[in-house]
């Protein structure tokens, strides 16, 4: 048995990220007291009344079966069935069999400042930050950066990334990027924390929100290349219009001096992942917003997380809103779920407000039988909840006018849902990610309505209230306190469900919830993924059976797990945050943080058939970089390479990295797109 890789890696804030990181994404969240204090339940208190895993898994099995007519595999078996079929055994090292999509001889871990592909694999950069998108945009020039100059050029931060198609115009297709945050070391020379200038502040403005760009896909190959200019291109920024809609739009808790009406918001900030609707759209989460205001206190935090002194980046001198003695409503006019019509460059992309506020870290919809979507959500907090919204409309087909204006009233009526899990070993459960004696973790859940339009589901809560603190609410009914769910995505195959937890330091320590079936080890360090069936395979369902998929770490660290496949024959993993799949049924996994000495990276994973729980690592991204946005095509891989060279200590004159574009240049954040050199599919 190999030795254990090292759990921390150089530069490490308290894990896998840097200090300039934790500092300049999420305000050192990680780092502050638990905004949770709630006292409901965990999920190892939640025993009484639950039914047997037997009879669940039994359950879920034949509505599974039934509804998916044989397509579905349901959550029956678990480990035992699974690791009763065939494995192929061996090490990932060189190999290039393996589930279809899979085929490709696995990337070692590395600290190259470089991003790393499989062999037979290339790259290209497809648009970095301060290229051109908009006509009249000016080439990029860190010297001489503008704020007008920005708002017409790809944002920073690149992270949530679509690709949506092009009707009419041959081999392109439209790119989405969200833009999470700035680091203003890395963007200006001379940087002075303490006192930056008025122009530094509204480049960084600029350099938020989201951007459209059309790009050209090359007919030999993967590569893509930005088509600068395109009537289509668009850059939202943090003073762009968006109209709040929905249930609470117009609320007395939503309403500023600026906006007495409470429903037009200027800006959108620290947008995270996202996703993308049947009918078109995308869809973006808001997450670290609290970061951005100033001078909270008890009574207008309301669970978020706000501080109560100066901001980092000292917004609040240039303008009062972000100041919240002078607005107290302005936070709750951030944390929705953003939907952006990239078709329509003249519209107003809408904040939905009946989809909760919280720190969402995605919103990845599915339909119903008969047409209703059903978003699935996390919040990226310690021992906070993962949620779903069910649509009461149904999705219009087809592509003209009365259509789209249909759809886009879809996400504005529904029932906004908080999920709670039972696990059904508890007595076996002691933090230290040992199996369960049934041979993995799993149990039940239920769906527990909060909100249906102003109607509130919970006591003591209006519905405005509901919306506008949606965690309190699910402090009310006593959601499940989970590990960070981060990126929730359902599989366009089976049905399931697949929760990123991406690690919680904080379980088990003294006065805080300990370890649970669904977030087994206490100090969880590396984060496990969550596999859910809906009941009857109905996304409306109000109760689920689900499993841990997989318990991330170091193979040869004997608390981890990977769907019951030989763990001498996976690439280790830590931190799972954005999550997709492929067109065979993989689920590809980017990591954040990762604590095992190497760089971030991206994994793919078979979840279905002799081959479940094999998982790979495709590439690796540079020194201080995030892997981001992936999105899985045929023919290529599309990934957001986030924060490069944000290590502690770096600055523009004193770069931590040199990618992408070499010793001398300014270090950016940019697209990469991945493909095979034999112009051949991915993986096949």
């Amino acid at each position: 048995m190999r030795r254990l890789l090292p759990l921390l890696s150089p530069n490490s804030h308290g894990g896998g990220r840097s200090a300039l990181t934790c500092r300049y994404r999420c305000g050192d969240a990680c780092f502050h007291e638990v905004p949770n204090t709630s006292d409901n339940e965990y999920v190892g208190d939640v025993i009484a009344g639950a039914l047997s895993r037997r009879s669940v898994m039994r359950t879920a099995a034949a509505v599974t079966v039934a509804a998916a007519a044989g397509t579905a595999v349901a959550l029956q078996g678990g480990q035992q069935a699974v690791a009763a079929e065939p494995r192929a055994a061996g090490r990932t090292s060189g190999r290039t069999g393996g589930a279809r999509g899979l085929r490709f001889a696995p990337v070692a871990p590395n600290r190259d400042d470089k991003v790393t592909v499989p062999d037979g694999y290339a790259q290209n950069v497809v648009i970095r930050w301060g290229e051109p998108i908009l006509r009249g945009a000016p080439a990029f020039d860190a010297d001489r950066q503008t704020a007008k100059a920005q708002a017409g050029q790809f944002g920073y931060n690149n992270d949530f990334l679509s690709l949506l198609p092009l009707r009419g115009e041959y081999g392109r297709q439209v790119l989405v990027a969200n833009h999470e945050y700035t680091d203003e070391n890395l963007m200006f020379k001379g940087y002075d924390p303490e006192n930056p200038t008025r122009e530094q502040v509204e480049i960084a403005w600029a350099a938020h929100g989201l951007s459209v760009v059309v790009v050209q896909e090359e007919h030999r190959s993967g590569r893509l290349t930005p088509v600068t200019r395109h009537p289509l291109n668009r850059r939202l920024t943090a003073t762009s219009a968006f109209e709040l809609t929905g249930p609470a739009a117009g609320s007395d808790l939503l309403r500023t001096s600026a906006d007495p009406a409470g429903r037009t918001v200027h800006g959108t900030l620290n947008n995270c992942a996202g996703g993308t609707t049947p009918w078109g759209t995308t869809l973006h989460g808001e997450e670290n917003f609290n970061q951005y205001f100033a001078n909270g206190s008890s009574a207008t935090d309301k669970r978020y997380g706000i501080g109560s002194g100066a901001t980092e980046r000292k917004w609040e001198r240039f303008d009062k809103r972000f100041d919240v003695r002078q607005e107290p409503n302005e936070p709750h006019r951030f944390g929705w779920v953003v939907e952006l019509d990239p078709y329509d460059p003249e519209s107003t992309p809408r904040k939905r407000t009946a989809l909760g506020r919280f720190k969402h870290e995605a919103a990845q919809p599915r339909l119903t039988a008969d047409g209703r979507p059903v978003v699935y959500m996390g919040d990226d907090e310690r021992f906070d909840y993962f949620y779903k919204f069910v649509s009461s409309k149904r999705m219009m087909k087809g592509s003209s006018r009365r259509a789209r204006e249909h759809n886009l009233t879809l996400l504005d009526e529904g029932t906004l849902y908080v999920a709670k899990l039972t696990g059904d070993s508890p007595q076996d459960i002691d933090g230290t990610g040992k199996l369960p004696n049934d041979g993995e973790f799993d149990g039940s859940g239920v769906w527990i309505p909060l909100a249906t339009g102003d109607v509130s589901h919970v006591p003591g809560m209006t519905a405005d209230e509901v919306y506008v603190f949606t965690r309190l609410a699910g402090d009310k009914v006593g959601a499940t306190k989970m590990d960070r769910p981060e990126d929730v995505e359902p599989s366009p195959r089976t049905g399931r469900v697949y929760v990123a937890l991406t690690n919680n330091s904080n379980r088990g320590k003294p006065g805080q919830p300990g370890a649970d079936e669904a977030n087994p080890r206490s100090l969880n360090k590396h984060g496990q993924i969550l596999e859910l069936a809906e009941h009857w395979d109905d996304p409306a369902s109000d109760g689920f059976a689900w499993r841990l998929f997989l318990v991330a770490g170091d193979p040869d660290d004997p608390a981890t797990y990977f769907a019951g496949y030989p763990k001498d024959a996976v690439s280790p993993i830590s931190c799972p945050d954005n999550v997709a799949f492929d067109p065979y049924g993989n689920l590809w996994i980017s990591t954040d943080g990762n604590q095992l000495g190497s760089h971030d990276g991206l994994f793919a994973v078979a979840t279905q058939g002799e081959r479940r729980g094999e998982l790979k690592q495709f590439l690796t991204v540079p020194a201080g970089a995030e892997t981001c946005g992936p999105i899985i095509q045929e023919r290529r891989v599309v990934v957001a390479v986030q924060h490069p060279g944000e290590v502690d200590g770096a600055s523009v004159e004193k770069p931590a990295s040199v990618w992408p574009d070499g010793p001398g240049r300014i270090v950016r954040p940019a697209v990469v797109a991945v493909y095979r050199k034999d112009g051949r599919n991915i993986g096949v």
